[in-house]
């Protein structure tokens, strides 16, 4: 096995093993088992936990705003249609098996006080959710873009936490009702 493949097969072990129990709960050793690679080539992929994490939340955070967005350029024929299409997005993920929350804020509030590195992943994701929701805001010609787009982004996070800890979807729907007024206020019938 090289060392691409090697790579793929841990940080595919660490998404489904880290999101599923967090990091902490995961050591190398049961990272190293379920990607069925050598302790050898673990440590010669990532030399520490830490560097894995790291990867893990990266490659995660690019793999969940492409989702995103490939299903909201399918399903958002306006400006204001993609904004509904992230919280129907929302809606599916939090229906799906396995749903356990926000994986950047779940491994903050593990590591963030400790790591600088996690921190820095989890501060990128939202910075970016948050400039892609800025980009649908100016789209929609929102007089002021970075409010409405922060506006959006407090009600993905507000919702993928609550959908998390109730265990309820029904936290997109309710989102998605509020980005509606949201939409309305912001740019008025005839604008």
């Amino acid at each position: 096995m090289n060392h691409d493949e090697a790579r793929t097969r841990l940080l595919d072990a660490a998404d489904r093993l880290f999101y599923e129990r967090g990091v902490q709960a995961v050591g190398m050793d049961e990272l190293r088992a379920a990607a069925g690679v050598s302790l050898k080539r673990l440590y010669q992929c990532f030399p520490a936990k830490r560097e894995l994490v790291e990867a893990y939340l990266r490659r995660r955070d690019e793999r969940w705003r492409a989702a995103l967005a490939e299903y909201v350029a399918a399903h958002g024929a306006t400006p204001a249609e993609r904004v509904l299409a992230v919280f129907d997005w929302l809606a599916e993920w939090f229906a799906g098996p396995g749903f356990r929350g926000c994986a950047f804020v779940n491994a903050y509030g593990e590591l963030g006080a400790v790591s600088d590195g996690v921190a820095g992943a989890a501060h990128d994701h939202k910075y970016a959710v948050r400039g892609y929701t800025t980009g649908l805001a100016a789209a929609l010609g929102a007089a002021e873009p970075d409010v409405l787009g922060g506006q959006l982004a407090l009600l993905i996070d507000g919702a993928i936490t609550t959908a998390a800890i109730n265990g309820d979807p029904s936290a997109a729907r309710l989102a998605r009702d509020t980005a509606a007024a949201l939409l309305a206020a912001a740019v008025p019938a005839g604008s």
